[in-house]
């Protein structure tokens, strides 16, 4: 089945991937950093019916509202909201979002549940991190969703979408609260933060720049490349990644995800000293990465592909410290 690959970044926030699945641009800080994917299947009846995956923030919330409308849909119509995991980036908006879509279910990992049931320690956290007033302009409020409305969905757990079938994966790694959905009729797998990010702008004619994200607290480097590995073993034609876009799966995907979590574990291993360790874990991440992506062809500046890296090296160092944290408190 012919699909659009997002190899580069695009202005509008709607783009149509073909096989009924549209990637919108959620607004977060900036245009191609976070995606979220609107399905549209036709039922027996010949009625279509609609699963939004990730509702990025607050903000988010009346585009998609607006693709609905624009495509001549009810808000009736959509009948499930999914996001991968809790991160605000993937569920800040999922409260919002329900209010305004009477019939839809909200489907969640079994540990994510309580979080959209009740979001005020996530909310609590995240002001902790960044000071409310930051919270408050990016996130916006999270709004509790009714437990009635919730589905949990373990691992196996399948639905029906149209004529289609949706299929949830655990896949921790890089939180304990994250599935993967296989799409039976895309035979695409919307990834989450599972299998790492490729932003449109460090794409190399048309090859992503991929890499994974450890971002904290949850980071755990086997559990992640037993999660790839098994997405892998479904056999997908695309991964939908909420970072950045549709990716066509290589048969040395795999491999390069698996020898760049060694090496950010190497990276972190070699800071033991957590008085220094977070300035100098983002240059040794920084450098890494810039190799890799000049190996690979890229011809933006050095400071041009810093801008665009630097919030996942500092977040990815972020994670990789708690993780060796935790591992060296277990010794």
């Amino acid at each position: 089945m012919a699909m659009t690959i997002d190899t580069t970044p695009s202005d509008k926030p709607f783009l149509s991937l073909g096989a009924g699945i549209t990637r919108i641009d959620t607004g977060f800080f900036r245009k191609g950093m976070a995606a979220c994917y609107l399905m549209e299947r036709t039922n027996e009846q010949g009625i279509v019916e609609i699963a939004i995956v990730e509702t990025g923030i607050a903000k988010t919330v009346p585009l998609l509202l607006q693709l609905i409308a624009d495509k001549g849909y009810s808000v009736e119509q959509v009948k499930y909201v999914i996001p991968t995991h809790v991160h605000l980036d993937h569920a800040g908006g999922v409260g919002g979002l329900m209010s305004a879509l009477p019939q839809a279910t909200l489907v969640i990992h079994p540990q994510g549940a309580r979080h959209m049931i009740d979001p005020s320690k996530l909310q609590a956290g995240a002001i902790a991190v960044y000071g409310e007033a930051v919270f408050n302009e990016t996130y916006g409020v999270l709004v509790p969703v009714p437990e009635a409305r919730v589905q949990v969905a373990p691992d196996g757990f399948t639905l029906p979408l149209g004529q289609s079938t949706l299929t949830f994966y655990d896949t921790p790694g890089h939180a304990r609260h994250h599935f993967c959905v296989l799409d039976s009729l895309s035979n695409g797998v919307f990834t989450g933060d599972t299998c790492g990010i490729a932003y449109p702008e460090l794409n190399v004619n048309g090859v992503p720049f991929l890499f994974p994200t450890t971002t904290p607290v949850q980071f755990d480097p086997q559990a992640m490349k037993d999660s790839i590995g098994r997405l892998l073993a479904l056999n997908p034609d695309y991964f939908y990644l909420t970072h950045y876009g549709a990716i066509a799966v290589t048969p040395d995907l795999q491999v390069a995800l698996y020898e760049q979590i060694d090496v950010l574990v190497q990276i972190a291993e070699a800071h033991p000293d957590a008085s220094e360790r977070h300035d100098a874990l983002c240059e040794a991440l920084m450098v890494n990465m810039l190799t890799r992506y000049r190996e690979q062809g890229g011809r933006l500046s050095e400071a041009q592909a810093r801008a665009f890296l630097d919030a996942d090296v500092g977040l990815n160092a972020q994670g990789l410290a708690v993780w060796l944290e935790r591992k060296n408190s277990t010794r």
